[in-house]
């Protein structure tokens, strides 16, 4: 794990600087302590990521939970309440760990687990770009469409125009600029560009800019355009930043059904997230869903027990872990200390950051997750890989992260579907004999009632006077829907004078009775 230390201390600060203004985000839209957003991005580093089995995936709060989060809240009278559903939803995880559930994350078609992405890249850069330009709401932290001040996505890029602050946005263009040139230019110059990240320089720029703009009264950046870490006087203001769940309504109904709609949303985000960080992995590792469930459930107990908000997986941290290089999970355990030690040592430091400048490296994350070339290949592999992507995609940037999944694996269902529906069977026409026409009709390996309406409409098509050839011999399941067919087309042959052969495993029958036992011998031998 120490290997790679030149890589993983590297990415941790990048991943550092990401996480910083995220856990503060989502615990401001969450209506939640902001100390418990740093609380839920500390454990989710240093916990989650020890027992975890994935090499970049990184954990923290997650904004898909933000909504739950609010409306639970006020739903269990109380904060503490709300703890206590973390902590069980914790241990429901624990749950679907050890009954194997992970499994459920590897049946994402891989379009889908791209569109996710792409999508959430979408969403990162139209939702930092209000903050990139210094107007800076509560919503930008909120990922869906729909915010929680009752506007949208969109409505806030408009809010724009007039609320520009020019100091932010000065910093930030400069700092985005920066951070091209590093990637693009100066990291292929030398190596010690490599070793200190373009990010880490940015932030030093944007404090350094802050100080010397402090007196101006055009670039001045101050109050909400600044990162706000809560600033302890003393160790016990800082000890009493923690909150503790309120075991006393642990029997409540509530409590359950929000610890039971915490448990499954974040281990369905988690486990797609995971899908999501394995396949942009250059190293391709593969993560245990299994043990990441273990991993997260331990975490929101945790979290749960010390004040912290819901862990997921999240994918903005990880794919920035991998775009810095980060090559083991020491990665992720040094950005959670990193969050640790600053909020105890330089809380006043942090609060010099302009959120520009974050806002500015979160831009570049987004761009790399929705690359407008990725696009073009998912175009070019045709509309079964294209539709389901372009879905998932629009899904999460209208909608949200599930219901843009959701969406996304319907449409991947039906193309399933509609494949089945078409690859039932291969007709094949042969010449004339003897005034008939020979045709042979070989049925697929599977074929469901799905394929009834396929394989009906061929049969009805079969001109007077045909001879057919059945051919199951690859058929390892005819379900009795079909079957129930050609027994059906077995009367209309008679009427039209269609002869038919079955081809089997049991051996060639011209002319059946009936198709049922046969079949039913023959798939039995298989």
């Amino acid at each position: 794990m120490f290997k790679h230390l030149n890589k993983d201390i590297p990415a941790s600060i990048v991943v550092f600087f990401v996480a910083l203004p995220l856990c503060l985000g989502i615990a401001l839209a969450s209506g939640a302590p902001l100390f418990s957003g740093l609380i839920a991005g500390i454990v989710g580093g240093i916990v989650v990521g020890s027992i975890s089995g994935s090499k970049v995936g990184v954990s923290g709060p997650a904004a898909g939970l933000a909504a739950i989060v609010l409306t639970a809240i006020g739903t269990l009278d109380g904060y503490e309440n709300f703890l206590v559903a973390v902590v069980l939803g914790g241990v429901i995880q624990l749950i679907f760990g050890i009954i194997k559930a992970g499994i459920i994350g590897y049946y994402f078609p891989s379009s889908v687990i791209k569109g996710m992405l792409t999508g959430i890249g979408i969403i990162i850069i139209l939702k930092q770009i209000p903050i990139f330009f210094g107007y800076d709401e509560e919503s930008a932290w909120d990922l869906e469409f729909y915010e929680i001040d009752g506007g949208n996505t969109f409505s806030e890029l408009f809010a724009i125009i007039g609320n520009i602050t020019p100091g932010a946005a000065l910093i930030g263009i400069v700092s985005l600029v920066l951070l091209i040139l590093w990637e693009k230019v100066l990291s292929k110059q030398s190596k010690i560009f490599q070793i200190i990240q373009g990010p880490f320089v940015v932030v030093v720029l944007g404090i350094l800019f802050h100080l010397l703009v402090q007196g101006d009264e055009t670039l001045a950046i101050t109050g909400k355009h600044l990162v706000e870490v809560p600033v302890p006087e003393s160790l016990d203001s800082f000890l009493g930043q923690f909150s503790f769940p309120n075991f006393d309504v642990v029997l409540q109904l509530d409590v359950w059904i929000v610890a039971f709609t915490i448990a499954l949303v974040a281990s369905l985000e988690t486990l797609l997230c995971v899908e999501a960080a394995d396949k942009i992995d250059p190293h391709k590792n593969v993560t245990p869903t299994n043990r990441e469930l273990l991993a997260q459930g331990t975490g929101n107990i945790v979290s749960g027990l010390i004040g912290g908000l819901p862990i997921t997986q999240v994918i903005v941290r990880s794919s920035a872990n991998v775009q810095s290089g980060g090559r083991t999970k020491l990665s992720t355990i040094i950005h959670g200390f990193l969050l640790l030690i600053s909020v105890i040592l330089i809380p006043r430091f942090l609060n010099m950051i302009p959120l520009a400048v974050l806002a500015a490296i979160l831009l570049m994350v987004g761009y790399k997750l929705a690359k407008p070339s990725l696009f073009k290949k998912m175009y070019q592999l045709g509309w079964k890989q294209w539709l389901p992507f372009l879905v998932t995609v629009v899904g999460i940037v209208f909608t949200d992260l599930l219901v843009g999944i959701g969406l996304g694996l319907g449409i991947g269902i039906l193309v399933i579907v509609i494949k089945s529906y078409q690859n039932s069977h291969f007709l094949h026409k042969e010449d004339k004999i003897n005034g008939r026409q020979n045709m042979k009709m070989t049925l697929a390996e599977e074929v469901t009632f799905i394929n009834k309406g396929a394989i009906l409409n061929e049969l009805e098509r079969l001109p007077k006077n045909t001879a057919l050839e059945l051919d199951i011999t690859k058929t390892r399941f005819l379900d009795y829907d079909i079957i129930e067919i050609l027994e059906d087309f077995l009367y209309k042959a008679k009427e039209r004078n269609i002869s038919i052969t079955l081809i089997s495993e049991s051996g060639t029958i011209n002319n059946p009775d009936s198709f049922i036992d046969v079949i039913d011998v023959d798939q039995k031998t298989q």
